[in-house]
């Protein structure tokens, strides 16, 4: 299948291993805005996942498998042998995938506010309620529901900015590139077997609010994940590099420092 025209921003000096900064649905690489002051000591890049930002949404028929490939095919055309993935959420589930499949590719992982876990069939129901949402009333309805799904309640009282920026980034996705990652989310694999292989260095962060992929998802991570760092975000939820964006940098930075990049 052709892949689609990635929308790629790079940032900091391109002489190091770069750090590959992976969004979540249904979002852009524009969340990631409060990371980019690491851009003065690490080579940080972003881009739009296809349906997202400014990367077309093709044909809309996702499945987590192809949004790996983009990854591949993204490394490739930058001609970068290894990366350190950093990915929130749906970035999550990819970054854990591209190590199940392509470890020769991955430096070190950054594991946000995720799960290895595929869907249950409630969060399976979940996904098919929203896609009808979409349908029947338009993004906006949907994007209403999915902020005060993924954001702490206090978030709207100390970071409505924040928050309306989110909202503007969902409203300006295209309701077939929301749809497909829906199912893409939907039928993604079960990536738990292959963490007790993971080899390089690993950092797990999650707000402590988070009722997505709540901390004990991410505990379990850590368990299985040898040598792995776990770092609990308080006053944060679902977003935590947004609703803390101190304590997260403050922890990326230090794991980063760490690796020597």
């Amino acid at each position: 299948m052709t892949p689609p025209d990635l929308n790629v921003q790079n940032y900091g000096p391109a002489v190091k291993t770069p750090v590959v900064f992976i969004h979540g649905f249904p979002f852009s690489q524009e969340m990631w805005q409060p990371q980019l002051v690491l851009q003065s000591t690490y080579h940080l890049i972003t881009y739009d996942i296809r349906g997202h930002g400014k990367t077309p949404a093709g044909d809309g028929q996702y499945m987590l498998e192809f949004f790996v490939d983009d990854l591949m095919d993204l490394l490739g055309m930058l001609k970068i042998q290894k990366a350190v993935l950093c990915g929130l959420s749906m970035g999550g589930y990819i970054a854990l995938r591209a190590m199940e499949r392509n470890p020769e590719r991955v430096h070190a992982l950054v594991l946000c506010d995720t799960r290895s876990e595929a869907d249950s069939n409630e969060a399976k129901l979940k996904r098919a309620a929203n896609i009808r949402t979409v349908k029947e009333k338009g993004v906006a309805a949907f994007a209403e529901g999915f902020l005060k799904a993924v954001f702490a309640p206090k978030s709207f009282e100390t970071k409505p900015d924040a928050i309306d920026k989110i909202r503007k980034i969902i409203l300006a996705n295209p309701p077939l590139g929301i749809c497909g990652t829906l199912m893409a989310l939907a039928s993604r694999t079960d990536t738990t077997a292959s963490l007790a292989q993971i080899k390089v260095p690993t950092l797990i962060m999650v707000g402590d609010q988070d009722p997505v992929t709540p901390p004990a998802a991410s505990e379990a991570m850590h368990k299985a994940i040898s040598g792995s760092e776990l770092h609990i975000l308080p006053n944060a939820a679902h977003m935590s590099n947004i609703e803390n964006p101190e304590t997260f940098n403050q922890h990326l930075g230090a794991f980063l420092k760490k690796l020597g990049i």
